[in-house]
């Protein structure tokens, strides 16, 4: 993996202090937030409303799925219609999951995100999921 500065930028020549550059090195898919038509990112600001610890997790998981794509489980969990799941477990039994698609650019869509407190990924997630999907795909057209 290549180590950068604090300051993100390579020594190097100008090919590698270009953002795109820097993200998708050693990424199979990297991550990016669906962002609503009015510009919201309900992943984004549902990991803001977690604890550091929590958030901390979560992208270690977000995470491995970029670097280690196709993953499977116990990190990684396909649930149909082309969605999967990044799995994280907190303390006190407590899991999270984020549900994401791979669209047509080999980037990680994180669709919704949510704590997880029965055994089956309740409906109303899923639909969500999906939902967001369709519109994240539309604008891709």
């Amino acid at each position: 993996m290549v180590q950068y500065p604090k300051n993100g930028k390579s020594p190097g020549n100008s090919a590698t202090q270009d953002p795109e550059f820097v993200e998708k090195q050693g990424k199979r898919v990297p991550a990016i937030f669906f962002r609503t038509e009015a510009g919201g990112e309900p992943v984004r600001e549902w990991l803001r409303s977690l604890s550091p610890d929590d958030r901390k997790r979560i992208g270690e998981d977000i995470k491995s799925v970029e670097y280690g794509w196709p993953l499977g489980m116990p990190v990684c969990r396909p649930l149909g219609n082309g969605i999967y799941e990044v799995r994280t477990g907190f303390t006190q039994r407590r899991i999270a999951r984020v549900l994401f698609y791979i669209d047509k650019k080999s980037r990680m869509v994180l669709l919704h995100g949510f704590i997880k407190k029965t055994q089956k990924t309740p409906d109303a997630d899923l639909a969500l999921a999906r939902s967001n999907k369709s519109k994240h795909q539309r604008g891709l057209e």
